[in-house]
């Protein structure tokens, strides 16, 4: 271990002081079971060891996800009822240089690749046809979506599992009904139980934000609890909340609300950014300039210095999951090239809005295959360096995790309880 990956966990202990210990203990357990989930919930840490060169300060800006990976993308439902495939995390948008959107996602592919146990050369060869993809779909210019009617694999399971999903059911697997009245399913996997001040506040924040509404009814709360899901979010501020929506019991509603902190790229973006009343009006309108369709009941919402994002509850399982992009070894090609037009597709959109460049810029960039190829090889040094850091955090974690640690550091039990707690 060198001297850089030392005290790793400190670093990321600073980086977290805001969250909640309970679930933030979740999410270092978590990060302990390989590289890829070691990238997916240490975003800040890539942030602040971005390799050094043109290709990353000089790149045209766009709006950009901001941690973009391979589990980033989800099927939703959008705000006209149909359900669509894109992007699905916008906590660290931000206006920025393109390339580093393209890094972290072919980061987190030769990452994942290791993950699997997929050879070195043909994760090399996968990463090399996604920056072609990509570049071929800015060329082309058409901002497109993926539709249901022409989508394969694993794209097609997911858009068909949220379609055929019926309410009842999906209450029925996130609540408990007694008789006309339904509660949170608190089963410490998806939500556990808030605390009556929090319950309070959401209650307070929800019906400050329905009486400015058409159907305020919709919005009653019924239930919240703290809700249990992703990894780099984990011990954020978030709640699944059960209201009222069309009618007790079949027709309730579940929603997803998030508190919006500062994105993990902040440090490092020195241009000028658009004025924004509170980081959910970031988080928010990043969505808006990227996805095709918006999702449902998108709003932002602010209590004092903090704000937060409202949306309709998007089940974990309704994400992109590694296993499920490499379960089909025969399709993974095809399955990556398709990922590959959906960032392209996504920064199309964003393009020309508010200091973002043109989609024409971003074609004319990219269309150079020497930039290509200095991206693949800054991947591949990232990919390497998430592999030591991911190393000095297992042996770190398992150290701490030990009784005897904690006794040598009582000052600071509470802040590494999230470390061995879970």
């Amino acid at each position: 271990m060198t001297k850089a990956h030392k005290n790793i966990i400190d670093r990321l202990l600073a980086f977290d002081a805001q969250r909640e210990p309970e679930r933030l203990a979740l999410k270092y357990q978590a990060m302990r079971a390989d590289p890829f989930a070691f990238l997916r919930g240490t975003c800040r840490l890539f942030y602040s060891g971005l390799p050094k060169g043109k290709l990353l300060t000089q790149a045209p800006h766009i709006w950009l996800c901001g941690d973009l990976h391979l589990e980033n993308f989800g099927s939703y439902k959008g705000d006209n009822g149909l359900v669509y495939f894109d992007v699905n995390d916008f906590d660290d948008a931000v206006l920025g240089p393109v390339s580093w959107d393209v890094l972290r996602f072919v980061t987190s592919l030769l990452t994942a690749c290791e993950a699997r146990q997929i050879a070195r050369p043909r994760a090399l060869t996968l990463s090399h046809a996604v920056l072609n993809v990509y570049t071929n779909t800015l060329i082309d210019g058409k901002a497109r979506w993926l539709e249901r009617e022409t989508a394969n694999g694993a794209f097609k399971a997911l858009l068909d599992q949220a379609r055929a999903r019926k309410r009842a059911h999906w209450l029925d697997s996130r609540t408990v009904l007694n008789g006309e009245r339904r509660k949170l399913r608190l089963d410490a996997r998806r939500a556990i139980a808030a605390s009556a001040a929090q319950r309070a506040k959401v209650r307070t924040l929800l019906a400050q934000f329905a009486e400015k509404q058409s159907q305020p009814r919709f919005y009653r709360v019924i239930d919240v609890a703290r809700r249990i899901t992703g990894m780099g979010s984990l011990g954020v501020e978030r709640y699944v909340i059960l209201v009222e929506g069309k009618g007790s019991p079949d027709e309730n509603h579940l929603l997803d609300l998030k508190q919006a902190v500062t994105p993990a790229a902040a440090s490092l973006v020195k241009w000028k950014q658009p004025k924004w009343k509170a980081e959910a009006a970031r988080v928010v309108s990043a969505q808006r300039r990227i996805l095709a369709v918006e999702k449902a009941h998108l709003h932002e919402l602010k209590s004092g210095e903090y704000s937060y994002v409202l949306a309709d509850l998007q089940p974990s399982e309704d994400r992109l999951s590694l296993k499920a992009l490499t379960d089909h070894d025969n399709q993974l090609e095809a399955t990556v090239a398709t990922l590959a037009r959906v960032v392209a597709w996504g920064h199309l959109r964003g393009s020309g809005h508010e200091g973002a460049a043109s989609a024409q810029e971003l074609a004319d960039f990219w269309s150079k295959a020497g930039r290509r190829r200095k991206l693949l090889q800054m991947a591949s040094e990232c990919a390497a360096e998430v592999r030591v850091q991911w190393e000095a955090y297992c042996e770190e974690f398992d150290r701490r995790s030990k009784p005897a640690a904690e006794a040598k550091a009582p000052s600071r039990r509470r802040a590494r309880s999230a470390i061995s707690s879970s």
